[in-house]
């Protein structure tokens, strides 16, 4: 597996890969094994690769078997639910420090093709992405759902993300979790960039 920066020609397997896992693309059943909720479009995966080279890719050659996104607070402040989390942002303190959007940013979504979960794509993926953004931030915060109980378990459990608070934006409730991007720096896991 290799781990590495999307460029603009990896945009059409990143939005088949984003379909064929979105909430409204699968079953009640499958949903136990994770999802994402947010369908990003070309233009909007164009923005985040050009403006934050903030997708990170796990590829079996040609293949993208998994993507992790990251930006800034600047670039997901057009939806409402990181509005919200913005506006929040004064109120909330992780490792000692109020949040801002100068020493944090936004993690997430990441989404793993179903052949490649448990064989340490998650760990190995979200390694390379905190390393990339550690080199402008410090505090990595992202969300996800109560009913995510996979991604829940995988972030928290697998790559050691910490719970700061629960919210509700819009009836969902959500965890917000924090990770300090320096500490994948010095981990273990093994990745191989280009």
């Amino acid at each position: 597996m290799n781990y590495r920066n999307a460029t603009i020609a990896d945009i059409p397997q990143i939005e088949e890969l984003q379909k064929r896992y979105h909430v409204s693309s699968i079953s009640e059943d499958e949903k136990k094994n994770g999802f994402v909720t947010t369908l990003f479009t070309a233009e909007q995966l164009r923005e985040l690769i050009e403006t934050e080279d903030g997708i990170s890719l796990a590829c079996q050659g040609d293949a993208i078997a998994a993507y992790a996104m990251a930006g800034s607070w600047q670039f997901w402040s057009k939806w409402p639910l990181f509005q919200h989390m913005i506006a929040d942002l004064p109120y909330t303190e992780y490792l000692g420090q109020t949040l801002n959007t100068e020493n944090s940013y936004q993690y997430g979504p990441v989404c793993i093709d179903m052949a490649y979960r448990g064989k340490g794509v998650l760990e190995n993926l979200f390694a390379y992405s905190a390393r990339q953004m550690n080199r402008r931030y410090r505090l990595l915060i992202t969300f996800i759902n109560h009913i995510n109980a996979r991604s829940f378990a995988a972030h928290t459990q697998k790559v050691g993300m910490d719970v700061i608070k629960s919210f509700t934006f819009n009836g969902n409730n959500y965890y917000e979790l924090g990770y300090d991007t320096s500490r994948a720096l010095t981990d273990k896991t093994t990745v191989n960039p280009s």
